[in-house]
């Protein structure tokens, strides 16, 4: 390669020539591949699915290699880098709680941002501002963020993956393609099923911070709170500073295959009916039941609502659709599961190996991911406007061309959120 990936990027998005590490990758990490093909990467969060699915799964490609992870608690620091060393069977993998020791190596091309929800945009854009290729887990924590994030991926020309594995899974994809190529005939209505949140309310008693846990750290952006054990790690998705609940946290998988049916994952509803019960007895005070109905401009409506995951599409020629989480394929008439893609219809861009392979052959070839960060950015949105009709107890208008409510002050004002001092994007 002529020109270094990470070189371009630097070059693209202005980076500072500020950071000192060596561009050298050792001799270690080349084994069979040349230096141009291997992907040096760092891993940002290494908890419960930082490590079980992202970095194992980053560890399972041959031409990836981990050289650093960063996490806020030691102790899941400890166990990640035990995991990459006894991968490469040595002591070389790099151990810090401060991910902007990550970014300041010259000699890594990507990242993969695995910490909570209150995090992903202002580490992906120091990322992106630092000549780094990024892979993200969703969702993003607001409407103007997700926004700022997307043109500075394009600015940049980035290659950036929203981390889901949903557009890799055989039912979601073909059940899409079945959408699009008019099997179902004229698309009515999209039926989306989202769990409940969690059943009790979280205790708010103040407690003393764990030694391993730079808690300073992990609040971050976010407002400033009294440490207790469920604000941190799993549970955040109860709390309102640091996520919106399981509208996004499952939302933004289902609604993803539901936009990428419809042909509309590069815009959005204009209208949100949403209603919501939120908890406020603990520490929890996210909507635990919801029902949310969207409606696009062709006049499709899309209804979400406490259930198993699934996701049915109904059209005026039957329906096809699945019940539980990567269930399988049901439809009606039962004709259509038989159904072919015809060489001159249109086929849907997938990688069935996931979304870990799909960001590294991106990287090489600077495609486009099956994610991106415009389509990851517009599936949080439909998540939000869901979220802040709940909060506000009345439906909303949304314009997805100039992204805000036309004429109204009180829900324009909720597209962002301040960030607590010094952090911003």
């Amino acid at each position: 390669m002529k020109t270094t990936r990470r070189g371009f990027l630097r070059r693209s998005c202005g980076a500072a020539a500020a950071f000192g590490f060596p561009a050298i990758v050792p001799a270690r990490v080349l084994g069979a591949l040349a230096p141009s093909n291997r992907i040096v990467m760092g891993m940002i969060g290494v908890g419960s699915h930082g490590t079980g699915v992202n970095l194992k799964g980053f560890l399972g490609q041959p031409d990836a290699q981990v050289v650093a992870v960063c996490d806020v608690d030691s102790n899941h620091m400890a166990n990640a880098r035990t995991l990459v060393d006894k991968k490469y069977g040595d002591g070389g993998c790099a151990a810090t709680k401060d991910f902007r020791e990550i970014l300041a190596r010259r000699d890594i091309d990507a990242v993969m941002i695995s910490t909570p929800d209150h995090w992903h945009v202002p580490i992906s854009m120091a990322a992106l501002r630092a000549g780094k290729d990024v892979c993200c887990e969703k969702p993003t924590m607001t409407l103007a963020e997700g926004r700022m994030q997307a043109d500075l991926v394009r600015r940049c020309g980035a290659v950036f993956q929203t981390s889901t594995e949903d557009r890799g899974v055989a039912v979601y994809h073909r059940m899409a393609e079945l959408v699009r190529n008019g099997r179902i005939g004229r698309v009515h209505t999209v039926r989306v099923g989202l769990p409940t949140g969690p059943d009790g309310d979280g205790d708010p008693t103040p407690q003393p911070v764990p030694p391993e846990l730079d808690y300073e750290m992990w609040l971050g952006p976010s407002p400033w709170a009294p440490y207790t054990k469920e604000r941190v790690h799993y549970t955040f998705r109860w709390i309102l500073n640091t996520s919106i609940g399981m509208i996004a946290d499952w939302g933004t998988h289902l609604f993803d295959t539901a936009q990428w049916g419809l042909d509309v994952e590069r815009s959005g509803p204009v209208e949100i009916d949403g209603r919501g019960t939120f908890l406020s007895k603990g520490l929890f005070n996210t909507a635990r039941e919801f029902r949310v109905e969207y409606r696009y401009a062709n006049g499709v409506r899309m209804i979400a609502e406490n259930d198993v995951p699934y996701i049915r599409f109904e059209g005026d020629k039957g329906w096809v659709g699945n019940r539980g989480w990567r269930g399988p394929l049901q439809a009606e008439p039962a004709s259509i599961l038989g159904e072919v893609i015809g060489p001159g219809e249109t086929h849907l861009f997938t990688c069935p190996a996931g979304e870990h392979r799909n960001f590294l052959d991106c990287v090489k070839s600077r495609r486009e991911p099956y994610f991106p960060a415009e389509i990851g950015h517009r599936v949080s949105s439909v998540c939000h406007l869901g979220h802040l009709s709940m909060l506000l107890g009345r439906k909303l208008r949304w314009d997805p061309v100039k992204e805000e409510f036309p004429g109204d002050e009180a829900a324009n004002r909720l597209r962002t959120r301040a960030y607590r001092a010094p952090w911003n994007t």
